[in-house]
């Protein structure tokens, strides 16, 4: 697996764009502009009035004592990515790991707020086109 993080994020006639990358490669993932608000908003750590959807996920997952251990953007298929939320939780000598099937945007989101690290499966970073040449400056 490969570390990525969110590059910049840019408006689209049809939503955001996340630029996802590294210093190697730099790839798209297009997202509703509902989404790229809110990840806007945490790469600038812009405090909201009232919680989004990950905040109460993040609520419940403080609750409950589980704690996000990473995201992986895991498959491409027909221009669509997929992802998986790694979460774990501890009870003593017990560790239990939560593997959830999730739309990336949200994964993305969710690392962000809970300070969590993602990774793109190699199979997926080698498919993807690099763009980060086009936005260089």
């Amino acid at each position: 697996m490969i570390e990525v993080r969110v590059k910049s994020i840019i408006q689209t006639p049809h939503g955001c764009a996340l630029l996802i990358g590294n210093e190697e490669k730099t790839f798209i993932i297009h997202v509703s502009s509902g989404i790229g608000m809110a990840i806007s908003m945490l790469a600038r750590d812009i405090k909201r009035a009232r919680p989004l959807t990950h905040d109460l996920i993040g609520s419940i997952l403080k609750g409950f004592n589980v704690k996000l251990d990473k995201v992986v953007i895991n498959d491409l298929r027909d221009n669509t990515f997929f992802a998986r939320i790694y979460l774990y939780s501890e009870n003593g000598k017990y560790k239990k790991i939560f593997e959830i099937d999730a739309r990336p945007s949200d994964s993305i989101a969710l690392a962000m707020q809970q300070k969590g690290r993602v990774y793109v499966e190699e199979k997926v970073f080698d498919q993807v086109e690099d763009i980060g040449k086009l936005f260089e400056k």
